[in-house]
């Protein structure tokens, strides 16, 4: 029995999401492998098509789901990618979607066309099929555009974290070693964190206090925009 035509896939529209993760200081990008395909055995953002049935945010979530076993995240659209050679066997256009979580809340799963899924270092990448490359530096752009102009690390931190772990999370996004200094002088003028007088604990080095975001504040200065010039 055929599928109804709701469930029919666009086969000239796709979905690809670019999702950053942080963990022991290190940016990852989350890559699956095709398991079938023109690109089969190759790492690859997780992507897939649309059908006629369903909205393209809700494409994006079905997808991801189903290739890596993430859920209930939220998803930005970041851009759509429609160069005609873009695809080598037909026209196809992609709608990429962005988003930052902390690689520990999610167990990966990998399903549907995906016989892997990883979080690869994104310094670290290997050669990606179609213009995922080109999808992946727009994205890591954009990453560094939001680092000025708005709060980041809710996602990606744990819930209580030092002050050293929040700027090393910068330093990887922004490529660059940061003054420590004028860094948590800045981050005092904005009044984001929240001391929660405790400090680590099992860690070989000196205990370090630990902070949280002021969860409003955070979403003011989300809403209204910051110049955090580092």
């Amino acid at each position: 029995m055929s599928k109804p035509a709701s469930y029919s896939v666009i086969d000239a529209l796709s979905i690809d999401c670019l999702i950053f993760g942080f963990q022991k200081g290190r940016l990852d990008i989350l890559l699956v492998k095709h398991a079938k395909g023109i690109s089969k055995g190759k790492w690859a953002l997780p992507g897939g098509w649309i059908t006629y049935g369903e909205s393209v945010d809700t494409a994006a979530n079905r997808i991801l789901k189903s290739l890596t076993g993430i859920s209930n995240i939220y998803l930005e659209q970041l851009k759509t990618f429609g160069e005609p050679d873009r695809y080598p066997t037909k026209r196809v256009i992609t709608i990429s979607y962005f988003a930052l979580i902390n690689e520990e809340h999610y167990a990966l799963i990998p399903g549907f066309t995906a016989s892997d899924v990883q979080w690869l270092n994104i310094h670290d990448i290997p050669e990606l099929p179609y213009d995922h490359r080109n999808i992946l530096d727009f994205g890591f752009t954009h990453l560094k555009h939001k680092v000025r102009h708005e709060p980041i690390g809710f996602n990606l931190l744990p819930e209580k974290f030092t002050l050293h772990q929040l700027q090393g999370l910068y330093e990887a996004i922004l490529e660059t070693q940061l003054d420590k200094s004028n860094f948590r002088r800045k981050l005092a003028k904005m009044k984001l964190l929240k001391a929660c007088n405790e400090k680590q604990k099992d860690v070989s080095h000196r205990a370090a206090g630990l902070y949280r975001f002021d969860k409003k504040i955070y979403d003011s200065l989300k809403k209204n925009g910051i110049a955090f010039e580092l």
